[in-house]
Order: C-alpha cells, then structure tokens, then sequence
C-alpha cells in the first residue's frame, strides 16, 4: 500500500460565476522513503494538487477522486479527523518562511504549539525538550528557540519551519518551494538536509517546484504538470537529461550546463504563457508553445502513456528526442 495516493483528482474553483479547473485527472503515489517532485510554471495545478492532501483549498472548491493517505481517502475524513492528520500524519513546509512565521513569537514557542496540540498531556518542559531537539536535527542549535523570526537569516527560518513540519513526526512531508528565497549555497544546504530526512527517517516527501534542475538533483522521481495535469512522469535523473515531453525538455533547457555547446548561447526560452485553465485550447494544451507541434496535436489529446522507465502524454513522445536535442544532458 503506497503512503500517499492520487486516484484520479481533479479540482475546479468557482471564479466569477464559471467553474474554473485548476487539476484535472491526476492519479499519481508516493512511498515511504521516496522523494516525489512537481515541477511546471506558476498556475500548473503543483500546490493546488498538494492542497488535497490536508484539505487546506477554499470551501467553495470542488475535488473529485481519491486522495489516499495510507489507504484513507482524506476526502471523506470528518473534520475531526482531519485536524488529527495533519501534523502527525503529513506536514507541509509552506514557501516563504517569512510569512508563514508569526514575527511577535519566539519560534520555539510556534514549534511547541503543534506538539501541544496533538498531545495535551505533553508538559512544557517535555514540549521544549523536544523543541531543542528538532532545531538540532535541522542544523541549529537549540538555543534558537529563544529567537524571534526577525532574528533569524533566511535559511535558518527556513530551517525552523521545517523543523516545525517534524514535530509530529508525520510519515509524509510536502515541501512547497522550499528553497525559493534562497541563495545558491543556503538552498543547497536546505537540499541536502531535505534528502537526509527523507534518507533517516524513512519520509515519503512531495517537493514542489519550478525549477527542474533542483528537483533532478534532490528527488527519485518527478511529474510534470502543465494546464492542470501530468504531462510526464519518470525517474529525475532520466527526466531532465533526456526528456521524452516538449514541455519538460523546455523546462530542462532553461537551465544551462556548463561546457555543453548547445549552451554556448543564450537558450531561445519557451515562447508565450500557460493557457488560462478556464479557456484551455482544443488538443494537446501545450500545442500552441510547442516547437514540434503536427496537426493532429491541435484536436486530439494526447493520453498520458506508459513509456519505458515512466509515463509521457505527446503523440511524438518516440520520436522527439532528436528534435530536442536529447534535453539539458
């Protein structure tokens, strides 16, 4: 049984009248000890998707499918129900840590309140025994407690907030762009503490991001989304070197490799902007920006496939490689 399952989930929003579909049909599953990654633009479906998980979407929206979390679907939880999970079944490290922190409480104080929740009988000194531990396990010492937001860097925030994911010891982490704010060498250091979460203590992890070369390096395995679905899905590595989607392939080369000469200019870039979910085009949603697009792409839908090591939904998924030049390799 797979930790986490999505069976079929599409969410639509209610938007100025008209039903608006942010997802539409994704079924993928995450295990204990793997690291899934999301990867496409701002408005793909990545947080949307991951939203379902702890019921955290607006009232008004409508999700349909299955959203399994070890074996329970969390859609047709009570709400009592729900507030048990969260926390202790699954946790989310929310992007911009900045935000998420409430600036006029010191942040051991915010780590313990979860803690405090979900086991009242806990006592203080339990709870901020175990604070200190947590801060510990993410890289800080635990006299950070003591700290308020304002205090602390970006990375150490970022820390905290992870720290705060753990209290409960939940078996599932979803990382929402954790490493947006970052610079080049606090993200990796917040990578590297990611995997070896994942590693110790047998996590499954949902890591959302745009940036593909981030999620190829620090996960076993990545869906791309584009218009509200899963255009590819394979191990990372084999993603992002030889993408078998136009889309990903795009996505892959807006990352340049030193010393490759395909590099050896600026990339051309990937022409236009995500269709609006409302007002998707006929065929393939991602006929309109794709280079290799036929005719057939502009009115039929292209089935997301088994394909090799994955799955893949183009209609020139066995042939493009060439054209693409084997991706960002």
């Amino acid at each position: 049984m797979s930790l986490l399952e999505f069976d079929d989930v599409s969410v639509t929003y209610r938007s100025g009248g008209a039903d608006v579909p942010a997802v539409r049909g994704v079924s993928l599953t995450v295990e204990a000890g793997q690291s899934i990654g999301i990867a496409g633009e701002s408005g793909c479906g990545k947080t949307t998707l991951t939203g379902t998980v702890l019921r955290l979407l607006p009232k008004s929206t409508k999700v349909t499918g299955r959203v399994l979390l070890d074996g329970e679907d969390v859609l047709t939880m009570s709400w009592g129900k729900v507030r048990a999970v969260r926390w202790a079944q699954a946790a989310v490290v929310f992007q911009g840590a900045m935000h998420a922190l409430n600036p006029v409480q010191r942040v051991g104080d915010q780590i313990a309140e979860p803690i405090t929740l979900h086991s009242p009988t806990t006592s203080e000194k339990a709870a901020q025994q175990r604070v200190g531990e947590l801060l510990e396990q993410v890289g800080l010492p635990a006299s950070r407690a003591a700290s308020y937001p304002h205090q602390l860097s970006g990375g150490q925030k970022q820390r905290v907030m992870i720290a705060m994911a753990l209290a409960c010891s939940p078996k599932l982490l979803i990382a929402d762009e954790p490493t947006t704010a970052l610079d080049v060498m606090v993200q990796a250091q917040v990578l590297d503490l990611l995997a070896g979460l994942v590693r110790d203590l047998g996590l499954g992890m949902v890591f959302i991001s745009h940036d593909l070369s981030v999620l190829a390096s620090s996960c076993d395995r990545v869906a791309v989304m584009y218009a509200g679905e899963i255009v590819e899905e394979r191990p990372a590595a084999a993603l992002f070197d030889h993408p078998r989607h136009p889309y990903t392939a795009a996505l892959a080369g807006a990352f340049p490799k030193v010393g490759d000469p395909r590099f050896r200019y600026s990339p051309a870039g990937l022409p236009g902007d995500p269709p609006f979910p409302g007002e998707l085009p006929s065929g393939c949603p991602f006929h309109p920006r794709c280079s290799i697009a036929i005719d057939r792409c502009s009115s039929e839908v292209p089935p997301l496939q088994r394909a090799d090591d994955g799955r893949v939904a183009c209609l020139r998924s066995g042939e493009h490689l060439e054209l693409l030049g084997g991706g960002a390799s």
